[in-house]
């Protein structure tokens, strides 16, 4: 293959596997360093691409206006997305979704060559090289695998995250507003995820503010904007709560603390690529599961058979320990 001049690289959500595609775009980036890269992505998490420094532009889809809005209005938004990827002239687009709907996006290109993962028979032929997914693979693990088995070389892997300078300065004005000293460590807790069944209790991460706290420690709990009242318990107890920043934001106020304990979250897996220490309390184990990329001894789960509320606190506090006392400050920002 000719090297390409103009890439588009394609995942729309969720935001953890949004992350879990920046090992693969560094590495579409050391194969094709003059090539112009292009990242679609769902309109909501687009200004985290800010910080994928080998991507040089980004195009947004706003899913929810195409399910939900007017229908002529749905109708004109998608007739413009199409457009433009007609006339992006692409040479060649990755498709690390792999929905029904990319798989069609990356046709639709017209690019000569298309890569994609396969999740679903019956859709190989929209590529010009589709692999079918593992899922015994960590998600980052399978994003660099599929640019191997369509012929990149994969040598330094890189997972490299920095927040951009607008969101930096944001969350630097979130600690100066909330009476946060930056020279002093600061554990973030973003306790609450997609799915009720892997959230850890949030007793036991107030437990863990506690005691760090005691020791000097600045906290700062984070989420979501659905979830102000189910942190209510953390405000009540003069813990520092926020719930309406922008994602970016978040990112970025992650990437300035000392410590990050969650639970399988998105913004935690982008603290990770920040170079940021992240304790993760996990539902389960086992192959393919989404532990820190290259720090699983960053994960905390139950025994098998076990629920994750069965985790206790002195795991999460040994795992932070861990993480901790790692050589060197690993923060890329």
């Amino acid at each position: 293959m000719d090297a390409p001049e103009n890439i588009l690289l394609i995942r729309l959500k969720s935001i953890g596997d949004l992350a879990f595609t920046l090992p693969a775009v560094n590495a579409v980036r050391a194969n094709f360093p003059s090539a112009k890269i292009t990242f679609l992505t769902s309109s909501e998490n687009a200004p985290l691409l800010g910080g994928f420094p080998a991507v040089d532009e980004v195009i947004s889809l706003d899913r929810r206006r195409l399910r939900a809005g007017h229908p002529f209005r749905a109708a004109s938004a998608l007739f413009a997305l199409l457009r433009r990827l007609r006339a992006g002239g692409f040479s060649l687009v990755v498709d690390f979704q792999g929905y029904g709907e990319t798989a069609w996006l990356s046709w639709w290109t017209g690019a000569p060559v298309r890569w994609g993962a396969v999740y679903a028979p019956g859709r190989e032929w929209l590529y010009t090289r589709g692999i079918p997914r593992d899922s015994r693979l960590h998600p980052a693990r399978w994003n660099l695998l599929l640019l191997r088995q369509c012929g990149l070389k994969i040598e330094n892997v890189k997972n490299y995250f920095c927040p951009p300078p607008a969101a930096m300065q944001a969350a630097a004005r979130f600690f100066a507003a909330q009476h946060l000293d930056a020279a002093r460590p600061t554990v973030f807790f973003q306790p609450l995820t997609s799915s009720p069944h892997k959230n850890w209790p949030l007793e036991n991460y107030l437990a863990l503010a506690r005691h760090w706290r005691s020791r000097g420690a600045q906290i700062i709990f984070c989420g979501g904007p659905a979830d102000g009242a189910r942190l209510e318990p953390a405000r009540a107890e003069g813990f520092c709560v926020a719930t309406d920043l922008p994602l970016d934001v978040s990112a970025a106020l992650a990437a300035l603390c000392r410590l990050i304990v969650a639970g399988d979250t998105g913004i935690a897996h982008f603290a990770v690529a920040a170079g940021r220490p992240v304790v993760m309390v996990m539902a389960g184990g086992g192959p393919g599961l989404c532990v820190p990329f290259q720090h699983p001894e960053w994960a905390v789960a139950p025994q098998p058979g076990s629920g994750i509320s069965t985790v206790p606190v002195s795991a999460v506090l040994a795992a932070a320990e861990t993480a901790l006392n790692e050589p060197g400050d690993n923060a890329v920002c």
